[in-house]
């Protein structure tokens, strides 16, 4: 460039370059209030469960698989990934503002004019080549602001993808453990099956004997009926919970391979919390709304920027000339045109717009608040169902105990000719029902937990080197 052409030009890049401020103010973490720990469970630590990463936590190698299947197939993870791509997109396109935007355009004409000369008329050639400039000074902030808020929407949108990675892993886990339920409730419903067979046998030969009545002969295959009914129902179940686990990890509907049995999952006794300070950082929810409250404040700052002038510059450099050499030489143009434009007479229009902006902080910031205070809530609630559930599974495996033992005790005094059938029904009727309580008590504490390490914003590193890897992946 021409040193005349630098010449105007300086002053005004050295104006838009030394312009620091920015209108409307800057973004603060309001004041929430963290409890010093969570309610109902011991005193908080510096260690948390959610520290641990999920192979850890989850030690089936079947669950295992499916989750690092699920990480690289589940359609919501894909959905997340590429949503981050469109916003990280967004905000280069924000980030662009800031530079001088360059049209090139170039055009060759050629044509004859017409005169009203004895032969007249002439026939010709022109070429036109320009590049021109537009370019705003952000004296005010506005664009400083608009990319202020896409990096907010940009970095909540990576919270939100880890958020997704999160609730997948928790997704995969309890469909697998609630198959793994459904399969012991079958193995409970077989092995009751074939009890009452046996029961329903002896008695056919007691009646062929003439030792029993023909009343309880009929009784005991209405037993055996009932037992058996469930079975084909438990499979319908478990063929409906395999497809759900294949479409989370991204496949068609196929069988699902087993692991470990429910009752040899891991349950840790105990499980550190973290200090719920803590929370604030891990939690992928607390996260995007505080990214919701940046984006917010910074589009307060936007429309306080509304009210002031817009500095821009306008520059073009070309050349008009019926030969290309001639171009840049004879024929070349150029032009400068610093441009101050303020805002229009508008009413109450920008005053109402800030209303409106500030309003829909206050609404960003309510939410983050709620957020935060439902994470406590339900890290506490969870903490407390996963103490309180260990009890109820170790007297549920009590009551489990004792009806076995009655139900022998029964056969023994029916066999001895001490009792009538009734007792030994009644015994075997109450074993049933008991056994699938406490195969749903301890789906449920492994539930809780799943639900716990989910609540404590558990995390992990997808680089992780020792993250498993689906077989046949890169």
């Amino acid at each position: 460039m021409r040193p005349e052409v630098r010449r105007p030009l300086l002053p005004l890049l050295v104006l838009g370059l030394a312009t620091g401020c920015a209108l409307g103010p800057n973004y603060h973490r309001p004041p929430v209030s963290v409890p010093e720990g969570f309610h109902g469970s011991t005193p908080a630590e510096a260690a948390s469960f959610a520290d641990q990463p999920w192979w850890e936590v989850f030690g089936d190698e079947a669950l295992q698989a499916l989750i690092t299947q699920s990480l690289e197939h589940n359609y919501d993870v894909r959905t997340a990934v590429w949503r981050v791509e469109e916003y990280r997109a967004r905000a280069g396109i924000e980030r662009s503002d800031w530079l001088p935007q360059i049209t090139p355009t170039a055009m060759w004409e050629r044509g004859r004019q017409s005169t009203f000369t004895p032969g007249g008329g002439q026939t010709g050639a022109i070429w036109d080549v320009h590049a021109s400039l537009s370019w705003e000074l952000d004296l005010w902030g506005r664009l400083r602001r608009l990319n202020e808020g896409a990096r907010a929407q940009y970095l909540g949108a990576r919270e939100q993808r880890r958020g997704v990675y999160l609730s997948t892993v928790a997704q995969v886990a309890q469909a697998y453990l609630e198959l793994r339920e459904l399969d012991a409730r079958l193995d409970i419903a077989k092995a009751t099956t074939a009890a009452f067979q046996e029961t329903a046998d002896l008695f056919h030969r007691r009646l062929a004997g003439g030792t029993a009545s023909a009343l309880e002969s009929v009784r005991a295959e209405a037993a055996l009926a009932t037992a058996a009914a469930y079975i084909p129902n438990l499979e319908r179940q478990i063929q409906a919970q395999e497809n759900l686990l294949s479409f989370l990890v991204g496949r068609n509907p196929g069988p699902i391979p087993r692991g470990l049995d429910l009752g040899a999952q891991a349950l840790p006794p105990r499980i550190p919390s973290g200090l719920p300070s803590s929370l604030l950082e891990r939690r992928p929810d607390v996260q995007v709304a505080e990214q919701d409250l940046v984006a917010a404040n910074a589009a307060v700052g936007v429309t306080m920027a509304g009210y002031f002038p817009t500095l821009s510059i306008t520059g073009l450099l070309g050349g008009v000339a019926p030969h290309v050499g001639e171009l840049f030489g004879t024929g070349k143009e150029w032009l400068v045109a610093p441009g101050l434009s303020g805002p229009s007479l508008q009413g109450l229009r920008l005053k109402y717009q800030k209303e409106a902006r500030v309003a829909q902080w206050e609404q960003s910031k309510a939410r983050y608040e709620a957020v935060v205070a439902g994470a406590f809530g339900e890290v506490s609630t969870t903490l407390t169902a996963y103490e309180k559930l260990a009890e109820v599974e170790a007297r549920q495996a009590q009551a489990v105990t004792a009806y076995k033992e009655a139900v022998r005790l029964a056969t023994l005094r029916y066999t001895a000719g001490l009792s009538s059938y009734v007792e030994v029904l009644d015994a075997q009727q109450q074993l049933f029902p008991a056994q699938n309580a406490l195969s749903q008590v301890r789906l449920s504490r492994l539930l809780t937990l799943v639900q716990l390490y989910k609540a404590l914003g558990g995390g992990w590193k997808l680089d992780d080197p020792r993250r498993p890897v689906a077989v046949g992946s890169k």
